[in-house]
Order: C-alpha cells, then structure tokens, then sequence
C-alpha cells in the first residue's frame, strides 16, 4: 500500500500477472476522503483498451464491482460529508454548460446556501428554547416570559426568508432563459428564430402554416443560457386538425415562456410580449408604429442589437456573482418555512412553539436531515457513473 495521499508509480498487473499498465496509484484513507471511506485512484493512461483491461480485473476481485450513477456522492451524503443542498450543486455543476451556471453551481455546491440554513436553523432553535422556557416554567420566579426581542428577532428572520426567496430559479438557469416567438402565420417567426440560434432549425416556406409543431433550441448567448422555442402560427381558423393541435400547443408555450417576441399586429401579444417589426427588409412587411425593434434576419439589420438586448434582459433573471440560486424543492420548503413563521403572529403560545417545529422540519429537510429515498434517488440519478 504507497503512503497516504502520494502519488506512486505502479506497474499494474491482472491475476495472472499480465502487464496492464503503467499508471499512478494514490491511497487515499478514511474518513478525510470526499466520501468519507478508503479510496484508491488509479491513474492511466487514457486508450480505451487500456482502461477495460484495468476494469476488467477489478471485476475479477471478490467484493469489487462498478459503481452506480452518483452513488460515490451519494455516499458522501450518507456518511455526512455533504448535505442534500450541496449534493444539488453538485449536480447542477457537473450539468453546467455556461459560466453563469457554473458560478451558481459552485457556490450551491459549496455550501453557500447550506450555511445561510443552518444559521437560520440556530436562531429559530433559541427562538424555540425562550418559547418552551416560558411556557414550560412561567410560574417560576426567575423566568419572566418572552423577551421583548422576541418578536423582533421573528421578524428579522422571517424577513430573510422573503429576501432569500427573491433569489432566481435554478430551472431558469439550467434549462436557459426562454424565448418564445409568437405571431400568425408567415410573420417570419421561422426565419428569426433560425437567424438568433444560428441554424437552419425550422423550415421556411411561403405557404402559411408550415410550421406545425414547437421547436426549442437550446443557445448560450453573451455566456447567458437561452432557449428559443419556435411554434405554429396563430389564427382562428385553422386548415387542419394537425395545425389545431400546433396552435393549441402555441397558446401554451406562450405561457410557460420568459419572454415572447410578438411579431403579430401591434397590441395584441400577450402581456409583457416585445413588439417586434420582423422583416423590415420586406416593403409588404407588417409594420408597427412604437415596436421595441425592427429586425431583418436576411440582411442581419438589428439582429446584433435584439441579441444584446435579450442578454441584458435575461442577465436580471439570472443569478448574479456571488447569489445563490433555488431549484423548487428548496424554494417550497423555504416557503413552508417562511408560512409557519407568519402564522405564529396570531396563534396562542402552544401553537407558536408548533409553528416553529414546522419551520424547523423545513430546513431539514431542505439540507436532507430528513430525506425521503425517492427525493435522492431523483437527485443522484441525474450524476454520471462513478461521480
């Protein structure tokens, strides 16, 4: 066995002592270890064959077989070297694919909202204990009820809570900042969308109703993850039951999406919707009086403006340097937690001190102090074998 935590070279050889490699050996003794237990790594050199030939003989030992997608994290976590929030990050990490998710990732995964949890943790278990001590011995001489700072303390804390649920969505940003674009037929949706993923994605053709279905297309634009979802065009009256079915769809990713770019008649987008004056290059083009932009996706005209404006736009729903970000099980429950601590303005004492167990559960169970098997097998199953 080389000394722990140095590398060694090693001459590796299978059971009947044919030479496999050439590689490094590290030893890595527990419980200092990412997952808390004994690790070994092998170093080699990276051909295919070379990497079976040493797989295969460690199949052949007693008690060795392959590791399963994420179980080396979800070690970790089962022996307390990292919490369920840190595991999330982790993940997120190895999915990241722009820096934005990557600097989100990291500070999940490094514990960054663990931290801001377990300090909230300790202010409600003094909160608890100043509760239970009022209810439990209010007739002894030297407790004297619910400190004036009492109340104020509640509040600060529940205050937190509401800033920290201010925090952008991690699906936002894992799944890129969405981009719908909306209009009816033939009002060079199509063409637009090909021009802003850069790529001829969606068919373009002159009869109206060819685009029958949504197309997404994931882009990172400016380091800022998009998705830019292309669909039928609206009208009321449809040429066929395959175009009805699209425009339903149409009216449903209007809602799910961000952002839509209505290239439609002027006023009658959806909420919110930028007015786009598409084909501006076109004298028989639908022309707009106030559009936010008028674009060519043939000539590029404004093309490289809206592409930085949709940047700008989706940077302030973005997690910035440094914030952390919340996927939707640790929004909900940071919700839960947040309810119980406002019921308690108006609950009597036995039903405050409930109030604050509950807000308790909460963050345990946001850090997976208490964790259902279907909650982590949903997280680790996303991680990659052996990770």
């Amino acid at each position: 066995m080389p000394p722990p935590r140095r590398a060694r070279r090693a001459w590796l050889r299978d059971g009947k002592g044919g030479l496999l490699d050439d590689g490094l050996v590290l030893w890595f003794p527990g419980p200092a270890t990412v997952t808390g237990e004994d690790l070994v790594e092998f170093h080699l050199h990276g051909g295919r064959a070379v990497v079976a030939a040493v797989e295969g003989a460690l199949r052949g030992l007693a008690g060795l077989r392959p590791a399963e997608a994420g179980e080396f994290t979800r070690r970790a976590f089962a022996n307390g070297r990292i919490d369920l929030a840190e595991a999330e990050g982790l993940g997120d990490l190895l999915a990241a694919e722009t820096e934005l998710q990557r600097q989100a990732a990291v500070g999940l995964a490094g514990g960054a909202l663990s931290r801001r949890v377990e300090a909230w943790r300790e202010r409600l278990l003094m909160l608890s204990a100043q509760l239970e001590a009022t209810l439990d011995f209010e007739d002894e001489d030297d407790v004297v009820g619910l400190s004036a700072s009492f109340q104020t303390e509640l509040q600060e804390l529940w205050q937190q809570l509401d800033e920290a649920l201010q925090a952008p969505s991690v699906e936002v940003l894992r799944e890129g900042f969405r981009v719908a674009l909306a209009g009816p037929p033939n009002a060079g949706k199509s063409t637009l969308f090909n021009a802003l993923v850069d790529s001829e994605a969606a068919i373009i053709a002159p009869q109206a109703g060819t685009t029958r279905d949504v197309l997404v297309r994931p882009v990172a634009l400016g380091g800022v993850p998009f998705s830019f979802v292309d669909m039928a065009g609206l009208r009321d009256e449809a040429a066929d039951p395959v175009e009805t079915i699209g425009i339903e769809r149409a009216h449903i990713e209007i809602a799910r999406a961000d952002l839509v770019l209505w290239l439609g008649p002027e006023g009658e987008g959806p909420a919110g919707a930028w007015e786009i004056e598409a084909q501006c290059d076109r004298a028989e083009r639908l022309t707009k009086r106030e559009p936010i932009f008028r674009v060519s996706a043939v000539t590029g005209e404004n093309l490289g403006a809206l592409k930085r404006a949709l940047v700008d736009h989706a940077r302030g729903a973005m997690p910035r340097a440094g914030e952390t970000a919340l996927n939707r099980r640790q929004r909900d429950l940071l919700i839960e937690a947040a309810a119980a601590l406002r019921d308690m303005e108006q609950r009597d004492l036995l039903l405050a001190g409930e109030s604050l167990r509950q807000a308790r559960l909460a963050f345990d169970r946001l850090v997976g102090r208490t964790s259902t098997e279907d909650v982590l097998d949903a997280l680790f199953g996303r991680f990659c074998i052996g990770k």
